[in-house]
């Protein structure tokens, strides 16, 4: 503590000492500015000035140096970081010094005697000069002589693309700073009008059609992309141009750093594989979030995962009554809980151990903390793994949703949740199934109760889950490859983790009961793309450095998955990118009477037990021979 008080002291006291001599320095550069004016005007012989000149210069001069300092500190010419001088600065002091060359030569002509033109002309230049000359001085000694001598940096040549206010700064710094080790060799813009310009030196070399060939040119290292207020399809663009070249490349987080003038090399991130989705960020109404999560007791099961523990960020952020996560993998919980913690440490937080397939562990769960809200996340997902373990998918997604959704029912929950999958459509895999089969739980429950709102979201893939592909991918590059992908047509939907659950708490706004929510997943992605882009990124060849295997599609896997069966139509909300699939007629009494059917097949472990959930969704196919 001391030693902290004794280092903001010295700091002070050095501020006061360089603003003392800064104040001294201009008070003599004034005095001199137009001494040197009187004796140019009269062809630098002092003996030829005449002594009515001297004399007002004299009885004047010191009088109006200090009231120039004044005007100076007013001007916050002594309070500014001159080694970072720039335009701002510029414009202080030329407006300091017309304010006070405009007293001068009103003052010393009215009081004292009228003086040559020169005299004033010369005076005010010279003073600009000096005052301005020494506060810059920093700069051009640090462009002529760079960085500290003695110290070896292995430099970057880099290529900054944009030359709008936040690649001027980015290029600054560069020049600049003495703790980089970067040269900028050339600028990108789109702007015709700037291409053969220089930009602190530095050539505007044209648009994004010659990236490319620059990089090449320029031996380039690093790319850092600087045009914060482009659009996610302008940024799309340009970086999939980018990553061709082989280049390590860099890009500012977005416009909040700008505007706040965070820009510097230190706060790029590199670019990462949904920069080059493009999609446009999501838009939320937080206000219908707050106001039905506010004030109220919320369960997410599964709240250790992906999904979960999204969820659980984002309702922490919106100040509910209490938050309770509930999941059977106690390593990820214990991390969210620390996290939350530490977060919002107002946070009524409960942290619970527990299946959803224990249906007593679930029923003390809800007699316990009557939650007022329910998100239901706990589901086992993995499409190969329960192919393997049909029986497991079965008990963990179908009856731990039926379990929670009856104590849901019994106990006064308001809104339940389900979070579903664009695999549920058409499903030919048995996670997919049992999803639908989730789905026909919250519809039938949806008919049969009057207080609860049953509802399920429904979207594809999320960037960077647990065990997606994105995550295998990178272990594998890190593994030196290959990296192996299914079929080399096979598509998929992408959204962010924290897109998707924002647009999950939006939809449950939106709940009256029993509807299906779809979310707009955007354009699909080819995996194959998704694979070679992640390799470029990592800087390596694809094909050369890594390989891409093409392993066969695994059972239960679809080329291209869908967020709508056939006989669903679409109904629109406030937010277009989240619709409402009609619900498909069923026998909802007939539908729970098989389920207890289905349950004592799942829990004899029987090979029935996956023909059952085919005749319960009939949109379910398989191929029989794949499982013997």
């Amino acid at each position: 503590m001391k030693a902290s008080v004794r280092k903001r002291s010295g700091i002070l006291n050095k501020r006061i000492w360089l603003q003392a001599f800064m104040m001294l320095y201009d008070f003599f550069a004034i005095i001199f500015s137009y001494f040197f004016a009187l004796f140019l005007r009269f062809d630098f012989q002092f003996k030829q000035i005449p002594e009515t000149y001297f004399s007002a210069y004299r009885i004047f001069i010191w009088r109006y140096a200090l009231f120039a300092i004044v005007i100076f500190w007013l001007c916050r010419m002594y309070n500014s970081l001159w080694r970072y001088a720039s335009y701002d600065e510029l414009i202080r002091v030329f407006l300091g010094t017309f304010l006070t060359g405009t007293v001068h030569a009103v003052g010393i002509t009215w009081l004292l005697a009228r003086m040559p033109i020169s005299y004033y002309l010369t005076g005010i230049v010279m003073q600009f000069l000096m005052t301005l000359g020494v506060r810059f001085a920093y700069r051009f000694v640090r462009a002529i002589f760079g960085r500290k001598p003695g110290i070896k940096h292995k430099t970057e040549n880099v290529m900054i693309i944009g030359a709008g206010d936040a690649g001027t700064t980015m290029l600054r710094e560069i020049t600049t700073s003495r703790e980089i080790s970067m040269r900028a060799c050339c600028v990108v813009d789109d702007d015709k009008n700037k291409w053969g310009l220089y930009i602190k030196g530095v050539p505007v070399v044209g648009g994004r059609d010659v990236i490319l060939a620059k990089a090449k040119e320029y031996d380039i290292d690093t790319i850092l992309y600087c045009i914060p207020t482009a659009t996610r399809t302008q940024t799309k663009e340009i970086l999939n141009i980018c990553k061709d070249t082989g280049c390590d490349m860099r890009i500012l987080p977005g416009v909040y750093q700008f505007a706040t003038g965070d820009v510097s090399v230190s706060k790029t991130r590199k670019v990462e594989i949904e920069d080059l989705l493009g999609r446009e960020p999501i838009s939320v109404n937080l206000d219908i979030v707050l106001g039905y999560v506010q004030g109220r007791t919320v369960l997410v099961t599964g709240g250790g995962g992906s999904i979960g523990s999204e969820l659980c960020r984002q309702i922490a952020a919106h100040d509910p009554k209490q938050l309770i996560i509930f999941d059977i993998y106690e390593n990820t919980t214990y991390d969210l809980q620390q996290e939350l913690k530490r977060k919002f440490p107002e946070l009524k937080l409960v942290t619970l151990i527990g299946s959803v397939r224990n249906t007593h562990r679930v029923d003390t769960l809800f007699a316990t903390y009557r939650p007022d809200i329910v998100f239901h996340a706990a589901a086992h997902k993995h499409v190969p793994l329960m192919e393997d373990s049909p029986n497991e998918a079965i008990k963990n997604n179908v009856f731990g949703t039926l379990n929670c959704a009856k104590a849901a029912q019994a106990y006064g929950v308001k809104r339940f949740v389900l979070i579903s999958t664009d695999k549920a459509v058409n499903p030919t895999n048995i996670m997919g199934a049992t999803k639908r089969l989730c789905e026909m739980i919250i519809q039938g429950m949806a008919k049969t109760t009057t207080g609860t709102e049953f509802v399920a979201v429904r979207f594809g893939n999320v960037l960077g889950s647990n065990g997606s592909v994105i995550p295998l991918f990178k272990k594998q590059i890190e593994a030196g490859g290959p990296v192996t992908v299914t079929d080399k047509n096979i598509i998929r939907y992408f959204m962010t983790i924290p897109e998707a659950v924002s647009l999950v708490l939006q939809a449950g706004a939106y709940a009256k009961g029993g509807e299906i929510f779809v979310l707009d997943m955007g354009e699909p992605v080819k995996i194959d793309d998704l694979a070679r882009n992640l390799i470029k990124l990592s800087g390596y060849k694809v094909d050369e450095d890594i390989k891409i295997v093409y392993t066969g599609l695994r059972p239960g896997e679809k080329l291209y998955e869908e967020l709508l069966m056939d006989e669903e139509g679409l109904q629109d909300t406030e937010n277009k990118l989240i619709h409402i699939g009609k619900p498909i007629e069923f026998d909802e009494r007939q539908f729970f009477e098989d389920l207890k059917e289905l349950k004592e097949k799942a829990y004899e472990d029987s090979d029935a037990g996956r023909e059952m959930v085919q005749r319960l969704v009939p949109t379910y196919t398989y191929k029989k021979c794949d499982r013997e």
